[in-house]
């Protein structure tokens, strides 16, 4: 009883993770921002999803998959998200008005 509500907990705050996500892309003003929003959002939203099947299941089958899905997505998200982000200052991706530092413009003037 109480694995069956520790699993609706993770897979609701996971679902969670993934709304607020959501509301970071439609919300916040610049592509660095948003991309921001959908990489953290997601990655801890598919933390807690996995350990709620991986509870769920109870078997060491699903629990290596699912931790092996955790370690892909730890690995994948950041550098997917950099090379993003590297492409679209690259590309003169205008940043927000409130954006103060451009660290990277900083960086390729030297």
């Amino acid at each position: 009883m109480i694995v069956q509500y520790a699993t609706a907990l993770l897979l609701v705050g996971g679902a969670l993770f993934f709304v607020v996500a959501a509301f970071g892309i439609v919300r916040f003003p610049d592509l660095y921002t948003r991309m921001h929003a959908a990489t953290k959002g997601s990655a801890f939203g598919v933390v807690l999803m996995m350990l709620g099947v991986a509870l769920h299941f109870r078997d060491i089958w699903v629990t290596t998959e699912s931790l092996l899905v955790i370690l892909f997505v730890f690995l994948t998200a950041p550098i997917a998200a950099y090379a993003i982000a590297r492409a679209a200052h690259t590309m003169r991706t205008p940043m927000a008005k409130e954006t103060v530092i451009d660290e990277l413009k900083e960086r390729e003037k030297k």
